[in-house]
């Protein structure tokens, strides 16, 4: 199966390749992150541009969380070249990311309204309004503390203050998994809700069935690399398959 790009990865000139590291929103160079024996993710390339909503697509230990934490600047020690934003990850690209992790990271103690104004206190690019409409819309009291809350509920709340940061680059990790079904298009109908036109969106999930509706564009992962990555229209054309199907294709 031949690998695609979303877009070009072979500039002509070095004035090239620095002006396409400002455009695009995603730039990764030959990325190896290795735990011990364990190579996590094996000389990685891609490029996503603005202005996408990106499926992240493979099986659990793939590398899609360990690439995001490189993307979002909380995971180092790694060789190759990234570039977020126009940036190397660090305070630069941070100040343009929201990275939503895959594990609960707010007090069980809080309420959503503490959380609201913690974080915006925190990101000064955070929208409290975009948030507070976001509680709203799934239907949560904002006044509730999380540890009152299910699973679901919790997970809302995490996705309402990422996504109410206004971002030129959201990343988020399995946002769906551990739902049930019903939960995860309510959450999915928050995302498309709050996000910005020109700003990229990827989704880390293996759930590809209930994310495919809403994509724009695919990177399927395998083994620390991406193995297939293209417009999902494009994809669908050319093997004449869903992605769900497409996904059992490249993994089995």
């Amino acid at each position: 199966m031949t690998t695609k790009t979303l877009t070009s990865t072979t500039p002509t000139s070095a004035t090239e390749r620095r002006d396409d590291t400002v455009t695009r929103a995603i730039d990764v160079r030959g990325l190896t992150k290795t735990y011990g024996p364990l190579r996590a993710i094996d000389g990685l390339d891609l490029q996503l541009p603005y202005g996408q909503v990106v499926g992240l697509l493979g099986e659990n230990g793939c590398g899609k969380t360990t690439l995001l934490k490189v993307l979002a600047g909380v995971l180092a020690d790694y060789t190759g070249d990234v570039r977020v934003a126009g940036h190397a990850p660090g305070p630069e690209s941070k100040a343009s990311v929201s990275f939503l992790p895959d594990v609960s990271f707010l007090p069980d103690g809080a309420r959503a309204s503490y959380c609201i104004g913690l974080y915006d206190d925190c990101f000064s690019d955070f929208d409290a309004e975009r948030a507070r409409d976001l509680i709203g819309f799934f239907g949560l009291d904002a006044s509730q503390r999380l540890r009152e809350m299910s699973k679901g509920m919790r997970e809302k709340v995490q996705i309402s203050l990422a996504m109410a940061r206004r971002a030129r680059v959201h990343l988020l990790d399995e946002p769906i998994s551990g739902v049930d079904p019903a939960a995860r298009d309510v959450i999915l109908q928050g995302v498309l809700r709050a996000i910005d036109e020109e700003s990229l969106l990827v989704v880390s999930t293996h759930l590809i069935h209930d994310l495919e509706p809403i994509l724009d564009s695919a990177v399927f992962m395998r083994r620390g690399r991406v193995v297939l990555a293209g417009q999902v229209d494009d994809l669908r054309a050319e093997h004449g398959m869903s992605l769900d199907q497409l996904f059992r294709e490249v993994h089995r």
